[in-house]
C-alpha cells in the first residue's frame, strides 16, 4: 500500500480462515487486488483459538468474539465499540459493511457517530427478502436505516439493487457482481487426478454425475435434486458438495426414496479443490428457491460443465435459458429431470451452452475486472 492509500474499515460477521462463503471469498479477492489503493481493516468474529489481531493478505483483521448466536446478536454493539476504538488510531475515511445484517447495524451505528466517514454497504444476501424482513421483526424501521444512511450501496445483482431502492436507498446504487478465479476453475485437470478421484467416489464408466456445491439449507433446493433422481436412469448419480443443517434430513430423504448408492455426500471441500470435483462431473444442478447471485453457478460455467438453475433472484443476470444454461421450475423435481435428460440427449446443445457460458464468464466475471469496478465503488 502507498502513503496515499485510503483507510477502510470493514464490518463482517465472518471471515477467513474458518468461515468462507461467497461474501468472504469476494472480500478477499477484491482486497487482494487493491493493495496499492487502500489500507483495509476488518472487525469480525472468529473461532476458538484464533488470534484477536492478525493480518490476512491485505486485511488487518480484528476479532471481537467467536461465532455463535449470542455473538452475532451482540456484534452490532461490540463491533461498533471496537470501531470507535480503532478509529482513534487509524482515522478511517471509509467504512464498508458486508451485508445488511449484524454488520450492517454496526456500520449504521458508526455512521450516526461519525457522519463524515463515507459509508459503503454491500448486499450479498441470498435468503428470500420477505424472510429477511420477517426475521428483522420490530427492528424493521432501524433496519431500513442501514439502506437510507449508506452513502453508496454495492449490490451483486440487479435483484438486490432493486431491493436497495425499494428500501429507500438515497445514495448511489451500483451493481457489480461477484467474480470467479478463472485461472483456478478453468485450468486443465490431469487424467490421473480425475481418474483417481473418480475411483475414490466409485464412479463407473457408464455413470453420469450431477453435482451441486452449496450449503445444505432450504433455499438451495438440494432435496429437489435428490427427488429428481426418481425420474432419471439409475446410472445418473448425485454428488453433494457442502454441509449444513439439512444434512440429516437429506440423508433420510435418500433412504425414503430408495436412492441409496445414487447420492454421495462429499461434505465440505476446500475452495481450491472444487475444480477437480467439477471436472469429473457432467452437469451442475442447483434449483434455488432464492439467490442473491450464486458464485457456484459461475464457477461451474468456468469449469466447463452445463448448468441447470431456476429463474430466481440474481441468477437471471447471467443465465439465459438455452444460451448459457437451462432453467428448470422452482420446487419441481420432474422439471429438473427433464433438463438433465435434454442435456444428455442433445450433445450439441450441451456443448453450445458450455461454450457460451465460458465466454461470458471470461468477459464479465474475472476477479481482476471486478476489482477495478469495486475500486471506484469503495472510493
Amino acid at each position: 500500500m502507498t502513503e496515499s492509500a485510503k483507510k477502510v474499515l470493514i464490518f463482517s460477521i465472518a471471515y477467513y480462515p474458518h468461515f468462507i462463503g461467497g461474501a468472504e471469498v469476494a472480500v478477499k479477492e477484491i482486497t487482494d487486488r487493491l493493495v496499492d489503493d487502500f489500507e483495509f481493516h476488518m472487525i469480525t468474529l472468529g473461532a476458538k483459538g484464533d488470534k484477536s489481531d492478525e493480518r490476512i493478505s491485505n486485511v488487518f483483521v480484528h476479532r471481537v468474539g467467536s461465532v455463535s448466536t449470542i455473538s452475532k446478536y451482540l456484534f452490532p454493539f461490540i463491533g461498533f465499540f471496537k470501531a470507535v476504538d480503532l478509529h482513534k488510531k487509524h482515522h478511517f475515511q471509509i467504512t464498508w459493511s458486508i451485508m445488511a445484517n449484524y454488520a450492517g447495524f454496526a456500520g449504521l451505528f458508526f455512521k450516526y457517530l461519525k457522519p463524515e466517514v463515507t459509508s459503503v454497504l454491500t448486499l450479498q444476501e441470498g435468503d428470500p427478502i420477505l424472510y429477511i424482513k420477517k426475521r428483522v421483526g420490530v427492528l424493521y424501521p432501524l433496519f431500513k436505516k442501514i439502506f437510507t444512511k449508506a452513502d453508496r450501496i454495492h449490490a451483486i445483482s440487479n435483484y438486490l439493487a432493486d431491493w436497495a431502492r425499494d428500501m429507500g436507498a438515497k445514495g448511489r446504487v451500483d451493481v457489480v457482481p461477484n467474480g470467479v478465479d478463472i485461472s483456478l476453475f478453468s485450468k486443465a485437470i490431469s487424467d490421473d487426478e480425475k481418474n483417481s478421484l473418480a475411483r475414490e467416489l466409485g464412479k463407473k464408466t457408464e455413470d453420469i454425475f450431477l453435482i451441486t456445491t452449496s450449503r445444505l439449507v432450504i433455499k438451495n433446493g438440494v432435496g429437489d435434486i435428490i427427488k429428481s433422481l426418481q425420474y432419471l436412469p439409475t446410472n445418473v448419480k448425485l454428488l453433494i458438495v457442502g454441509n449444513g443443517v439439512l444434512e440429516d434430513t437429506l440423508k433420510a430423504s435418500v433412504d425414503a426414496h430408495k436412492l441409496s448408492g445414487r447420492v454421495l455426500f462429499v461434505g465440505f471441500i476446500h475452495h481450491a479443490d472444487l475444480p477437480k470435483y467439477l471436472a469429473i462431473s457432467d452437469i451442475f444442478v442447483r434449483p434455488s428457491l432464492s439467490e442473491g447471485m450464486g458464485n457456484s453457478f459461475i464457477e461451474a460455467m468456468s469449469a466447463g460443465i452445463p448448468v441447470v438453475a431456476t429463474p430466481v433472484g440474481g441468477i437471471v443476470d447471467f443465465l439465459v435459458d438455452r444460451e448459457t444454461g437451462l432453467f428448470c421450475q422452482v420446487s419441481d423435481p420432474k422439471s429438473i429431470a427433464e433438463c438433465v435428460k435434454l442435456l444428455l440427449s442433445d450433445k450439441m446443445l450441451s456443448t453450445r451452452l458450455v461454450e457460451n457460458a465460458q465466454k461470458m464468464v471470461l468477459n464479465n466475471y474475472d476477479w481482476s475486472r471486478i476489482a477495478i469496478l469495486m475500486r471506484e465503488v469503495i472510493r
